[in-house]
């Protein structure tokens, strides 16, 4: 029943509970079409026997009359999620062969509603890159092709390039994805997907590998924003094992869903029109105005007048944390020990870090641990913390006068694998428009908008108030219905 894997979260979770067909039956066809794919590399692991043992789980259950929110729904899940009994890398070699003995928060929840495991997808290592070359268990390749007959492998976003890939390529209906900087956002406006990053503590960081802890946040990618909401709603909730987990209760945002904006504001940010941005995201741009003027909106212009110093202040912030996270691997406890002949405690230490982290890796921790140091801590870091406030003060400032922005996701379209590789600084501005409201911790959302000019998929941002997942996702469902994007991956795997 190879057609079910066309289905996504929705349709599968109502196709089940109407008897059109088992969650057995599901479960195998997207297990059929993870082995097909291979040449993606979007799985570091699969985990069939995880899927399968939900989806039957599940048939009990519907024959019981028990039937839970996500009963029939197999999902990819990120590995940098923690997965009881089921190895976790977070893509390093440094984590590899590390078996959790518990689970995330989020996990817990997605398969105590009855979700089911199909793998653990590949990622930029430790979640630090935006094409998804920096994992050790090599590059994942987007389904997508230029439509101009070019036959370059493209990158598939970052760091949730694995979930990305995944869902365009239709070898699951939906993923976990986590958020840093717009690890949820630019990939899936790279894939022609949605995802949407929550509130900063909206779902839990417990048992999600840490990057930069004040900016982590752990979101749904799928293929509509129906299907984000639904997962949505499952992965979120306050959680007392995690010290930024907000205490407020989980809205019915399937529910909620409107593609109505009478009444309400759009703001467009002008400062977001940046230098050399391409004509076509512009175009894209103006296209969203319309759909959202169409859905009743008022637009108006916006300042956030810090933009610009958003993308240095994250990547001062970022690495600082990370270099503090990442201390923990040192070959003691778990994961990678690298023990040459004769070694003391600190020759093994920097024989297993050596070997165990990759140079992206390496180099976020270097600078790091540079603006940490005794002497450069206020110049930069304390710096980077007070421009980060006005950064948020900007938002709340443009909030006074609208209810919603509007953006562009990334400044265009997937690259090619190894085009931008070896320019870090060219890597580090794809994520110029997403930046912002991860240092703001604000809700935020890439629809598909379009194509480019060579075929390849165009994402819209939007970025609501705090706690405004419901209006982020209206303004992304009035944008998924007007533009109406159906276009979709040609095979070749």
């Amino acid at each position: 029943m190879a057609d079910l894997t066309d289905l996504g979260v929705a349709a599968l979770r109502d196709g089940f509970r109407r008897g059109d067909f088992s969650a057995r039956e599901a479960a195998d066809a997207f297990i059929a079409a993870v082995a097909e794919a291979k040449a993606l590399n979007a799985f570091i692991l699969e985990t069939p026997d995880h899927a399968i043992a939900a989806a039957e789980e599940a048939d009990r259950g519907r024959a019981a009359g028990e039937i839970r929110p996500l009963s029939g729904v197999p999902l990819g899940i990120k590995d940098l999620f923690c997965t009881a009994g089921t190895q976790t890398t977070a893509a390093s070699r440094i984590l590899e062969g590390f078996v959790p003995t518990y689970e995330s928060t989020v996990t817990a929840k997605l398969f105590g509603a009855g979700a089911g495991m199909l793998g653990k997808l590949n990622l930029d290592q430790f979640a630090m890159g935006s094409s998804n070359e920096t994992s050790a268990f090599g590059n994942v390749i987007s389904p997508w092709r230029r439509g101009d007959g070019g036959n370059a492998p493209l990158a598939p976003g970052g760091s949730s390039g694995g979930s990305s890939a995944a869902i365009a390529a239709r070898l699951v209906p939906g993923a976990t994805g986590t958020d840093t900087g717009g690890s949820i956002r630019q990939p899936a406006a790279f894939t022609g997907i949605s995802g949407i990053k929550p509130t900063y503590g909206r779902c839990s960081r417990f048992g999600v590998v840490a990057f930069a802890s004040s900016l982590d946040q752990a979101g749904p990618m799928a293929r509509d924003v129906r299907d984000c909401a639904i997962l949505l709603e499952q992965m979120a909730g306050f959680d007392p094992k995690d010290a930024t987990s907000l205490e407020f209760d989980v809205p019915a945002w399937e529910a909620g869903l409107s593609a109505e904006l009478k009444g309400l504001k759009v703001g467009i940010p002008t400062e977001y029109r940046v230098e050399g941005m391409p004509a076509e995201i512009e175009a894209l741009w103006q296209q969203g105005i319309a759909f959202m003027r169409d859905a009743g909106a008022e637009i108006v212009d916006v300042s956030l007048p810090h933009t610009a110093q958003a993308l240095p202040t994250y990547y001062i912030i970022a690495p600082a944390e990370a270099s503090s996270n990442l201390a923990r691997y040192d070959g003691v406890r778990y994961g990678l020990r690298d023990l040459p002949d004769g070694a003391n405690l600190q020759e093994m230490y920097a024989a297993t870090r050596a070997a165990g982290f990759g140079p992206e890796v390496k180099r976020r921790i270097m600078i790091g641990t540079y603006v940490l140091s005794a002497g450069y801590y206020d110049a930069y870091y304390t710096q980077a913390q007070k421009v980060r406030a006005l950064i948020a003060r900007d938002f709340a400032q443009a909030f006074e006068r609208c209810d919603l922005l509007l953006t562009p996701t990334a400044p265009s379209a997937a690259f090619a694998l190894g085009e931008k590789s070896a320019d870090p600084l060219a890597m580090y501005l794809n994520d110029v428009f997403t930046v912002p409201a991860s240092l703001a911790g604000l809700p935020a959302m890439s629809v598909p908008g379009g194509l480019s000019a060579e075929g390849l998929p165009l994402g819209l941002q939007i970025i609501g108030r705090p706690l405004d997942e419901q209006g982020v996702l209206n303004a992304g469902l009035a944008i998924e219905q007007r533009a109406g994007f159906t276009a979709r991956p040609d095979r070749w795997w």
